[in-house]
């Protein structure tokens, strides 16, 4: 279906106008067949020329249109690849930025940690030697205690020698 509301069609439908009242009037005109066809001639000329004028018309409009269109999408386009590089370029300094304060507060927490650790390993080291100085004083203990408890079981465990006989008064002979 035609949109009239352009305004194409009210021309379209006046020049059409035009034409056919043009040539009723001619067909219906009192005038001589040399005179009608000479007048036809100069009517078809006429519209001829505006015709190919409106053609022309036309083409130029629609070129100027088509040309202002490709000039926006170009623009647009720019734009919009202008708007990303740059929206591209925040993004990678965004980015950038966490990355930089991630590195900070890594750094900073690994050196509160070594400082921490390195507060802790003196009293470490002191409690280290501490249990060594227990654990070596323990076995003392253990091994006199072992040792003590070894000569018990020893002196219970030697056989008991006989007691010795009372020597006789007369010599050191023995009885035959």
């Amino acid at each position: 279906m035609y949109d009239y509301r352009r305004g194409g069609g009210v021309l379209g439908a006046f020049l059409l106008g035009g034409a056919i009242g043009a040539v009723l009037g001619l067909l219906f005109a009192p005038r001589s067949g040399k005179e009608s066809r000479e007048m036809l001639a100069e009517a078809a000329e006429k519209y001829w020329t505006e015709g190919k004028e409106l053609y022309e018309t036309g083409v130029t409009k629609v070129t100027d249109v088509y040309e202002t269109g490709v000039a926006k999408v170009t623009d647009v386009y720019e734009t919009g690849r202008e708007v990303a590089a740059e929206k591209t370029e925040e993004l990678r300094d965004k980015i950038d930025a966490a990355r930089d304060r991630l590195k900070e507060q890594v750094g900073s927490a690994s050196g509160a940690a070594r400082e921490k650790v390195a507060e802790a390993v003196p009293a470490a080291k002191e409690a280290a030697h501490k249990a060594a100085d227990a654990v070596k004083s323990g076995a003392e203990v253990a091994e006199k205690k072992a040792q003590e408890t070894l000569d018990i079981v020893a002196e219970k465990a030697a056989p008991k020698a006989p007691p010795a006989p009372a020597a006789e008064p007369g010599g050191d002979l023995p009885a035959v």
